[in-house]
């Protein structure tokens, strides 16, 4: 049944079969690495009704057989992917990473002469990371007059790139952002009515934002980097692909560039060429 033909509204009445959860899961970790167990089955039955919808699909099994029967996964993938995502960010958020690059990372990098750092944040989702350390590093280059910088923000979700690239944000999200970063760094609207936000084009600039997924063998992304934020992302993957993935990451961290990980997660057992300067950051050899 083609979008065109289904009529407007028509129910979703059907559940997602555990055969085809199983699918769709195992589809899910090889492509992205996360995991998805059975306690999430009913999660992923409602995130996935607007593919139905969008695709003009009148039930789950006849969804998935497009996916995995009619090459359906040649164009679906992305927005299967951005379905599954879980995107939730904030400014400043895990706020103690953002005072030890202010009063540490950047000086330290600094009086070791680099005079243009560049950073990447390695699950950028919807901005609110990628647009913090920019906010930090400028203020930095301005207290200071330098190093330089330039940030590579990338997602696997297209979806949370749009809003990244747009950089408007509900006024209250950026509650968190230090008031003179705020006066400098944030527009608000002219229209009192208005309760969003968007980011100042010169921050804007500084960033350049791009798809890609951790689990690809080998990262597209240059020259070495002196810092990588790779936070809140890795709590998804398994023991094996979180190892896989810290391992390719500092093959692209140059030595003494700092690796930051999410507060909740953790570098033990695995065999990676740095050592712990702070909380969750680790400086390589």
């Amino acid at each position: 049944m083609s979008a065109a033909a289904r009529p407007e509204g028509l129910p979703f009445e059907d559940h997602l079969s555990a055969r085809n959860f199983e699918r769709l899961a195992r589809f899910i970790y090889d492509y992205s690495g996360i995991k998805m167990p059975s306690s999430k089955r009913t999660m992923l039955e409602g995130r996935l009704r607007r593919r139905l919808r969008v695709t003009g699909r009148p039930t789950f099994d006849s969804y998935c057989d497009y996916l995995f029967n009619e090459d359906g996964l040649e164009s679906e993938t992305i927005h299967l992917i951005d379905v599954v995502t879980t995107n939730k960010t904030d400014f400043f958020r895990e706020p103690r990473h953002f005072e030890f690059m202010a009063q540490t990372a950047l000086p330290e990098l600094a009086a070791a002469g680099r005079r243009k750092i560049r950073a990447w944040s390695a699950a950028c989702s919807t901005g609110a990371e990628p647009y913090t350390m920019a906010m930090v590093m400028q203020d930095h280059l301005d207290r200071t007059g330098g190093p330089d910088f330039a940030i590579l923000a990338t997602d696997l979700s297209t979806e949370v790139l749009a809003t990244a690239q747009r950089g408007v944000y509900p006024a209250e999200m950026v509650a968190p952002v230090p008031a003179d970063l705020r006066r400098r760094f944030v527009m608000s609207p002219i229209d009192p009515r208005r309760r969003d936000i968007r980011i100042h084009p010169s921050l804007r600039a500084r960033l350049t934002l791009g798809r890609l997924n951790l689990m690809d063998q080998a990262y597209g992304v240059g020259e070495p980097f002196d810092i990588i934020m790779c936070r809140n992302v890795m709590i998804y993957f398994d023991k094996a692909t979180q190892s896989k993935v810290l391992q390719r990451l500092c093959q692209h961290l140059r030595p003494g560039g700092y690796l930051f990980i999410g507060h909740s997660e953790s570098i033990t057992g695995v065999d990676l060429p740095v050592a712990a300067v702070a909380n969750t950051v680790f400086r390589k050899h």
